[in-house]
């Protein structure tokens, strides 16, 4: 029987402690080549200004302007301090001329109407508390013709697999909201009902290992 879907927080991670832990696991991950980078790039955003929702500390959309040319990125992160971390990291990778963070959330994007080429989110589709209120939102910032890209984790993740990521994230509590970021997670089905009822014209969703993709156009 699948489980019911347990509401996580959509504050985002606001302690310094749970901070720096996340920023292991990133880096964790980026040093094993194990972000979605290539993924976004395959889904044709590799051009233009692209808006990354809860970039975190950053390294995800960080290692995609690395990987293409003449893109500028902007950060929506929730949290100020994530928002801090991730300036600094940017910083470190010397693109603080193409990049910047601003507050916000996924239904709340401090953009103009029509002003983003691409929007692209990974981790964070669990935490949002309005999903279709968020794809309305996405959808205003695009251009016509702009590519939404998300990757996050299913709430129906295989039990070896996900006693394999416990072992193998990094800090006792980025272990724990590993656990409760599943629990929060979405099902394929709930994912194309939500698509369904989005104003994007065409979408594709995708199974992967660990989670699901979401690939959608505004027409």
């Amino acid at each position: 029987m699948q489980q019911e879907r347990i509401i996580e927080t959509n504050e985002g991670i606001q302690d310094r402690i749970t901070v720096e832990e996340f920023d292991v696991m990133q880096r964790h991950f980026r040093d094993r080549r194990i972000l979605e980078t290539e993924e976004i790039i395959k889904s044709g955003i590799r051009t233009g200004l692209v808006v990354e929702i809860g970039p975190g500390p950053g390294y995800l959309g960080l290692e995609w302007l690395k990987a293409t040319s003449g893109t500028r990125l902007v950060g929506v992160e929730i949290s100020p301090v994530m928002i801090e971390l991730a300036k600094k990291n940017c910083a470190d990778y010397g693109l603080g001329s193409r990049a910047s963070y601003l507050e916000g959330n996924a239904a709340s994007v401090p953009l103009e109407d029509n002003s983003a080429d691409h929007v692209f989110s990974n981790g964070s589709l669990h935490e949002w508390e309005d999903p279709a209120a968020a794809l309305n939102e996405i959808h205003r910032v695009l251009k016509p013709g702009g590519i939404l890209f998300i990757s996050d984790l299913k709430r129906d993740l295989n039990r070896l697999l996900m006693a394999f990521m416990r072992f193998f994230v990094p800090g006792k509590r980025v272990k724990q909201g590993f656990v409760t970021s599943v629990r929060a997670a979405y099902t394929q089905d709930e994912l194309v009902e939500l698509m369904h009822r989005s104003p994007f014209d065409g979408f594709k969703i995708r199974e992967t290992a660990f989670g699901l993709t979401i690939r959608g156009t505004k027409g």
